[in-house]
């Protein structure tokens, strides 16, 4: 699809959602490590190292702590922290089980690059038993899958007003 025909089914339809059919590229799409709910007091300080093919230390999840690269440059944004000690997944492993709303890391080789600028929310349905919601994870702009039980989307959809509601 392209950019101009995504802009006007969201211009036109306004309260919509879109369901990709991930068949097409799920061998380019890989999804990787849980990331903790965002909005968890001890997430907030971790800025994750971006995963991607390759990068086996990421894949499985590792990440500076804000609060240290302050700590050296005071004021400095999250998204800008891609220093510091290294910190591995395991060290967190307990507390993200616990915060865990199906955020992950993920990988996408020639993305359809459409999607990442839709203003309606995006799933990708690879066809199994969940649907991978495209998601921004915090402010350190990190991109994201939210993975979403099927039944979930299925019930939210007959039951939601707004399209931003769904399995929110």
């Amino acid at each position: 699809m392209t950019d101009a025909e995504r802009q006007s089914r969201e211009e036109f339809y306004e309260n919509l959602v879109w369901v990709i059919d991930g068949s097409a590229f799920h061998r380019n799409f890989d999804i990787y490590h849980p990331l903790p709910d965002p909005d968890a007091d001890f997430a907030k300080d971790l800025v994750w190292a971006k995963a991607k093919r390759g990068m086996e230390g990421a894949n499985r999840g590792i990440f500076f702590r804000w609060s240290e690269a302050c700590e050296e440059y005071p004021g400095i944004a999250k998204k800008d922290v891609t220093f510091g000690w290294i910190h591995g997944i395991d060290e967190v492993r307990d507390a993200l089980e616990e915060s865990y709303r199906g955020h992950h890391q993920y990988h996408w080789v020639r993305p359809r690059k459409t999607w990442f600028d839709a203003a309606c929310p995006v799933y990708i349905d690879f066809g199994k038993g969940f649907l991978a919601r495209l998601e921004t994870y915090d402010d350190s702009d990190l991109q994201c899958v939210r993975l979403i039980d099927k039944t979930k989307f299925i019930q939210d959809v007959m039951t939601q007003v707004d399209a931003h509601q769904i399995a929110p």
